[in-house]
């Protein structure tokens, strides 16, 4: 990815990068949006899946990413046991700006663009990977881009970190590497 620690990607830098990696990608501009119930004349808007971005940590200071469709329900309590983790907590407005370069309201798979070094570890959703297409922010959250379930798994191997697949409707959800 593109970012340094001092100065994270701007919406240009992710732009950017799509295009050098061949990934079509859509964006509509609208007000900031800082939970999912807040968009829902945006996502009216836009086909598509449509996420919540859980950005946490574990009492072993291992980060995660998890990222679901706005419905689903991700039962914090048990995800730690789904994982294999630590019990886990929400991520500090400061290690968020650390190791993703945004802030709450505007966390985002995309992201990832600003984690070089593979420190978080990103949980998909079941249900978001078969949305078509999928929309994240692009950085901030005055924006929604959408981009193909196959683009999606473009970013991602570039990226190179570890990710994880996991079923939240079940009762006890598995984590399954994605590939």
């Amino acid at each position: 990815m593109t970012s340094t620690a001092s100065e994270p990607a701007t919406r240009a830098d992710l732009f950017a990068l799509f295009d050098r990696l061949g990934i079509a990608h859509y964006t509509l501009d609208h007000r900031p949006v800082f939970t999912v119930e807040e968009g829902a004349d945006i996502k009216a808007a836009l086909p598509g899946g449509h996420t919540k971005n859980l950005f946490l940590k574990d009492k072993d200071g291992a980060f995660f990413l998890v990222c679901a469709l706005g419905q689903t329900q991700v039962r914090l309590n048990q995800l730690h046991k789904t994982l294999g983790c630590a019990r886990l907590s929400f991520g500090s407005e400061a290690h968020m700006f650390e190791l993703l370069g945004v802030t709450p309201g505007s966390v985002t798979l995309f992201a990832l663009i600003n984690d070089p070094s593979r420190k978080v570890t990103l949980v998909l959703d079941e249900a978001l990977l078969a949305a078509e297409p999928i929309n994240f922010h692009p950085l901030k959250n005055d924006a929604t881009t959408a981009v193909s379930q196959a683009d999606l798994g473009v970013f991602v191997r570039n990226w190179g970190g570890r990710v994880y697949r996991c079923d939240f409707a079940c009762e006890a959800p598995e984590a399954k590497p994605w590939t």
